[in-house]
């Protein structure tokens, strides 16, 4: 079997490609990578020449982005069940809201907390619309099942709720019942558990 590497920071949106692994249940090794180092470094810049985290390698196949990784593991192991069958109704919502939460999510909260508001009569220029488009659309997809994708788990809620559980945590989404009661049923998963703990061990120790 190929194997399959996963480059991270525990600091990093790496954790997100960490819980997806987990969740397929795959053997991985792990390359902790420092920012501003070994992230910038030759070695690095070869695999993502970004120079940033996360990426995994699977033999010589390379996957860079969080939803790109959540995505291409699902579709390669798929005996772990976290794709909806092509050309169904769930599968429709995986792509849309696992993508959804790649673009707009991910460029409303960031310049959300830059500081850009997007004006009202340029609404039509940003991809996004508006920062409470957005937030409106995701309390939408959370409130009308268990998951993005209708009553089962996907790859899509590792990287959608990860969007969320993380909004919440930092401040840049308010927490809303919606988005609670979801990132509750996502966070106790063992899986999520799991990679949260391999994450959390990695941390830099407090200086004495």
């Amino acid at each position: 079997m190929a194997e399959i590497v996963l480059y991270t920071n525990p600091m990093s949106r790496g954790r997100i490609a960490r819980w997806m692994l987990e969740e397929i249940g795959q053997p991985y090794r792990t390359e902790v990578l420092d920012y501003g180092t070994t992230m910038k470094a030759p070695a690095y810049l070869a695999i993502n020449p970004m120079g940033k985290v996360p990426a995994i390698t699977h033999g010589d196949a390379v996957v860079t982005e969080g939803a790109a990784i959540c995505a291409y593991l699902a579709d390669a192991f798929p005996e772990a069940g976290l794709r909806p069958a092509p050309g169904t109704r769930e599968a429709a919502a995986y792509y849309r809201w696992l993508f959804f939460a790649a673009g707009p999510v991910e460029a409303a909260v960031t310049n959300k907390s830059m500081g850009w508001d997007v004006p009202d009569d340029k609404k039509m220029m940003a991809g996004y619309g508006s920062f409470d488009d957005v937030i409106a659309a995701l309390e939408r997809a959370v409130g009308s099942s268990d998951y993005v994708a209708g009553d089962r788990f996907t790859a899509a809620d590792v990287y959608f709720g990860s969007q969320i559980g993380w909004g919440m945590m930092f401040g840049s989404i308010e927490k809303r019942p919606a988005f609670e009661a979801y990132w509750d049923r996502l966070s106790s998963r063992p899986a999520a558990v799991r990679a949260r703990a391999l994450d959390d061990a990695l941390m830099p120790k407090p200086a004495a």
